[in-house]
């Protein structure tokens, strides 16, 4: 039921992300609702979440693979789908192999 309910969410995000991308590309960000300019930050980050890590792409990323419990991946896009990680930048969910390691990276890139 949980799972099934985040894997909707998330689809539902992806899909009103599709949507808008004619919009994006004729008229720009700027045009956008406060609501989907949320939406489409979520699907991005979404989307780079979805790039983990595999042990078996690590000769062609340089990026060790990570295994993540299925249980912390849906808890994971939960949180996503809720917007707790609308704040973070793109670029720390990229090849992140868990949520803990988004959390890391956002730290590092703060700093930088």
């Amino acid at each position: 039921e949980r799972h099934y309910k985040v894997a909707t969410g998330v689809q539902r995000i992806l899909q009103r992300y599709k949507e808008l991308q004619d919009i994006i590309a004729i008229l720009g960000m700027d045009e956008l609702s406060e609501e989907d300019k949320l939406v489409v930050g979520r699907a991005r980050r979404i989307q780079r979440f979805m790039s983990q890590p595999f042990a078996v792409a690590e000769q062609f990323t340089g990026i060790a693979g990570k295994y993540v419990k299925l249980e912390e991946t849906i808890s994971s896009f939960e949180r996503l789908v809720a917007g707790e990680f609308d704040q973070y930048p793109e670029q720390a969910f990229f090849m992140a192999g868990g949520i803990d390691d988004v959390v890391e990276r956002a730290a590092q890139l703060a700093q930088a």
